[in-house]
Parts: C-alpha cells; structure tokens; sequence
C-alpha cells in the first residue's frame, strides 16, 4: 500500500511512502499492525516522516489530503510509482517525495528541496555514511556537486562509505522511466538516471536508522533520543529515578523507586509499578509492568504484562497482549501475540 499526501497549505508537495513488504522482518509486532503503524518512540513510525497520520480523521486537522494506491501483486519499490502515476501527477508538476516506511531519521525536507533545485537534475536522493560499506549498496558520487556516477553493490574494495537512505525528491518525468510490473528503482531506475548525468546525492545530516528489524529498531530508538537531547530536550523525561535519554507519555504512570533509562520509550497507559527497572528497551501503549521487574535491551508489545520480579532481556519481542508470569527470565525470547508464559525461556527461541 502506497500512501499519497498532498499539502493543502501554501507549497503543494506530495509525498509517496512505501509501505508494502511482507512485515516478516520486525514479527511478532506486525503480526497485529502494519509495520508502518507499529509505534516508535511513542507514535506511529509513519508519523516520523511527513508528520502526518494514516488516518483519515487527521486530513483536516492537519490540512492535508491522504489517498491510498493499493497493489494487487507485489511490485516492488518502483512499481507502485507507475501504479500511483495518475494520482503523483495531478494538480501539479511538481516534484514529489519517495519515502521508505521503516527508516527513521531527522529528515531535512526543507533542505533537499532546495538541493534539487539547485542542481536541475532529475532526481535527487539521500545518502547516510556508514562505517561498514561492504555490506551494503555503495553510491559513488562527486563530493563537491553531489551528482552521482555510479551504485557498487556490497564492494569489496573501498569506492565510497556513502549509501542510499531511502529518501527521494523526484521530477515527474521520472514516471516515464518505469513500467507498471515488478521493478527496483534502485537497481532499475537510478542507475539508467545516473548514467544520463541526471542523478544527484545530498549527504544526509544526523542520524539514520533502518527500523525493519528488532535489533535495529532498538538501535534506532538511541539515536532518536539522542537527536531529541540535542534539538528538543524538552521532550524528555526528568527525574531522580531517569538515567540518559527517556521518553514517557503523560498517560502513563510510574512507582516509586524505579530506575528508567538510558535509552526508554514508554508508551500512552503503561503502568510501571514500583522497583522496575527499564533500560534500552520500548514499552507501548497499554503494557503493565509489575513490581521489581527488570527490562533490558527488549521490545514489550501493546497491552502486555511483565510480572513481578520478572526478568526480560537480550532482544525479547513480545507481540501484542502477551502475559509473562512472576520470576520469568527471558533470554531473547520471541513471542507471539495472545500468549501467556509460565516458564523461563532460556535461550532465543520462538514461542508459537
């Protein structure tokens, strides 16, 4: 499914956000949500992006207009531009926003406007630098103009430490480029556009973070809390019983002499009884989390309990409404929603 957002305001800019897959990547969670839906840092990860809702009820309040374009078979990450076209190209000629639905960053609109414009190429993504290039798509580009001249994937000698984001601002003759099947604009699209010299990289500033696994969407959460300790510290937690970056929402409750942090999210509702101690980990909305448990580097799904004196750690996923049991340990345990545990998982595992 393919969201199209169209701003009512002064500049109409759409943007269209790829939100299909096959949620296999971040499961249990997305076994009850679509994966864009599933909460990061206390809100929809699609609310990161172009700050806005999947839901309809927000068109007016926020001013913008949502239309959803939806395949039939899967077509991959340029297909749905062609299945969209009608609707990416009417009312305006302007250029329009690509977005993956699972990376997280401080995405600098603004910036990369101004970029393609200044450039007059076709299109223009973003680039992240990382410090491993060999295991991803390398974007060779010349440092001082930005225009790309070629993708290496998964090098084995050094071209570059510089790889696709997942952002894109594109002129819409770049729909004349892709037919209406299975495509990747990665390895379809952007390399016959860079070969015209046409292709232009902006050099994303700040974090970033692929959120489509576990291990990673915890990873993504520091560096998220991080970028708020510099830009919005206000959105932080406070307290004698915080440790480095938390976020808690104003619904939800804390006892007495607990230890949160560093780096915690804690969704609308939750309720953390008394002697908990919570550090790298996301509780979301509705999770109860009994007295003197302890919560490390997991990921507790919505309207789930964790038991009193309870020990949950190493990457423990718990979908939705799952039940772990007084003095439980678990050790990287996968869960699946609807459960209940009465028995320590001691080892990664999936529970069915």
């Amino acid at each position: 499914m393919i969201m199209i957002v169209k701003s009512k305001g002064h500049i109409t800019m759409k943007a269209l956000i790829l939100v299909g897959g096959f949620r296999t990547r971040l499961r249990p969670l997305t076994l009850c949500y679509p994966k864009p839906l599933v909460d990061f840092a206390n809100k929809p990860m699609i609310l990161h992006q172009v700050m806005l809702n999947f839901l309809k009820d927000f068109e007016k309040k926020l001013a913008i207009k949502i239309t959803c374009s939806q395949e039939i078979e899967p077509l991959g990450t340029a297909g749905p531009l062609a299945l969209a076209r009608d609707k990416l190209l009417a009312d305006s000629g302007e250029p329009f926003f690509v977005l993956n639905s699972d990376v997280i960053s401080e995405y600098p609109l603004k910036e990369m406007i101004a970029f393609h414009k200044s450039h007059g190429g076709e299109a223009s993504i973003m680039v992240t630098k990382v410090d491993e290039p060999s295991k991803y798509g390398v974007v060779v580009m010349e440092q001082s103009t930005g225009k790309v001249e070629k993708f290496v994937e998964k090098p084995k000698l050094f071209v570059g430490n510089k790889i696709n984001a997942g952002i894109y601002l594109l002129n819409p003759s770049v729909l004349d480029r892709i037919e209406l099947r299975p495509t990747s604009i990665e390895k379809e699209v952007f390399p016959k556009i860079a070969a015209e010299n046409k292709l232009y990289a902006m050099v994303l500033p700040g974090f970033w973070m692929d959120i489509g696994q576990p291990r990673d969407y915890i990873t993504g959460l520091r560096l998220y809390l991080d970028s708020l300790r510099k830009n919005s510290p206000s959105k932080l937690a406070n307290g004698p019983h915080i440790v480095g970056n938390v976020i808690v929402d104003e619904t939800a409750k804390i006892g007495e002499g607990c230890l949160i942090g560093p780096d915690v999210a804690i969704g609308p509702g939750c309720v953390v009884e008394s002697g908990v101690r919570l550090s790298r980990c996301t509780v979301m909305r509705g999770v109860r989390i009994k007295k003197h448990a302890c919560i490390s580097s997991s990921i507790i799904g919505w309207h789930s309990t964790v038991g009193q004196w309870a020990r949950v750690e190493n990457m423990t996923i718990l979908g939705e409404d799952v039940h772990v049991c007084d003095e439980i340990y678990s050790n990287g345990g996968v869960v699946l929603p609807h459960k209940e545990i009465k028995a320590s998982i001691l080892k990664p595992e999936i529970v069915l």
